[in-house]
């Protein structure tokens, strides 16, 4: 085993890789390039001990084969992804999927969830004839800081993949490391762009498609309907919860934020959704709760968190530039929920923060407060 690293402080530093190959060659490019930062998010990741404890047990591993089994008929292709990154980094395959369970495996032991902190991330959607942007905080954990990085792939299969026939996606992700792409911000040459909320639905669904393989999915996406067939999941249904923030460069003017969860019933078979379009001239919020979609929550202090971000948020004018964004998603006036999580005593940092200006067609990240700072990179959203 390798020497625990010390933890750094905030690095003003996002590695990239750009890649081409299978879904199992890429999955193997990240792991080999990255496998440093994925030995040591495993080491300080607080929630992996959990989730192998749970895994020790008969009901944990059943669950865990049983829905590792179902992605492998209904998304094979991310399997081999994911297989190729732990192969990649040399680390152990069922690590990396817990880590895509997450609570599901937690749920299927009958164990304490780990999301009883105020994880997740906010966003900003700003829709106006001049002016359409996406703005986001990536919050996680406090070991994810500085365990990151960007993910150009363009991936090539000989035949099609999966229950939707998948044989060519391109597209740009921002990576936890050790993670498939799209659970973050992300593009793709479709002209997709979307990011990510968590939300703690209280029934959890084992053996069902855990959000990371939704979010993964929704990368190869051509266009919303696609995406929301992707979200719904018919025939199997997601096993958690996640909001998703969307917009296509080739479909201008609409927004959209997706409330995802479990379905309701023992026999359902697709996703529970909301979907609510944010039209031209309106903007929208999103943190960490359900604000539209009846399901039940856990996780009290995530929704006192989110409460205090939107009305954070609710003080200031309507946004309606790229500048508005910075100060929104900069924001610290709440001594304990802060937009812009930073604290050294939290448990929960901001590890960086993004804005895409759809009609300039870029995508700018801040390692740290953008209030502070200009960003780390300007990078094109590049639509084919």
């Amino acid at each position: 085993m390798q020497p625990t690293e010390p933890k750094l402080s905030r690095r003003n530093c996002i590695p990239i890789i750009y890649t081409r190959g299978t879904h199992y060659e890429v999955g193997f490019d990240v792991g080999r390039t990255f496998s440093g930062l994925i030995h040591s998010f495993l080491e300080q990741a607080e929630s992996l001990p959990k989730f192998l404890e749970a895994y020790s047990s008969p009901a944990g591993k059943n669950s865990y084969h049983e829905t590792l089994e179902n992605l492998k008929i209904d998304f094979p292709q991310y399997v081999k992804e994911l297989e190729g990154i732990a192969d990649g980094a040399k680390v152990s395959f069922h690590k990396l999927f817990l880590l895509h369970m997450d609570d599901i495996i937690l749920a299927a032991a009958q164990k304490k969830p780990t999301s009883d902190l105020p994880t997740g991330c906010s966003t900003i959607c700003v829709n106006h004839e001049d002016q359409e942007l996406l703005g986001h905080t990536e919050d996680a954990l406090a070991a994810t800081l500085n365990h990151y990085y960007f993910v150009s792939a363009h991936i090539i299969s000989d035949q099609p993949q999966g229950k939707w026939g998948v044989q060519e996606e391109k597209f740009t992700s921002l990576c936890y490391a050790g993670h498939l792409p799209g659970y973050t911000m992300n593009y793709n040459h479709h002209g997709l762009v979307f990011s990510v909320n968590t939300l703690c639905a209280k029934r959890l669904k084992p053996g069902k498609t855990p959000r990371h393989f939704i979010a993964r999915a929704l990368l190869a996406t051509r266009n919303f309907s696609e995406s929301l067939e992707i979200m719904q999941n018919s025939g199997g249904g997601a096993g958690d919860g996640c909001s998703f923030n969307v917009t296509f460069l080739k479909e201008p003017g609409k927004f959209y934020n997706i409330e995802m969860a479990p379905t309701l019933t023992d026999q359902g078979d697709e996703s529970e959704l909301d979907v609510m379009l944010i039209d031209s001239g309106n903007y929208s919020y999103h943190a960490n709760s359900y604000l539209h979609l009846k399901s039940e929550e856990t996780n009290k202090h995530m929704i006192d968190s989110s409460v205090a971000r939107l009305e954070a948020f609710n003080t200031y004018p309507i946004p309606k530039t790229e500048e508005d964004l910075r100060k929104m998603l900069s924001d610290q006036s709440h001594l304990i929920h802060p937009v812009f999580r930073d604290q050294h005593s939290q448990y929960v940092k901001t590890i960086c923060v993004g804005i895409f200006n759809i009609k300039k067609k870029t995508w700018s990240l801040y390692a740290d407060n953008p209030k502070e700072n200009k960003p780390l990179v300007v990078l094109p959203i590049e639509v084919q």
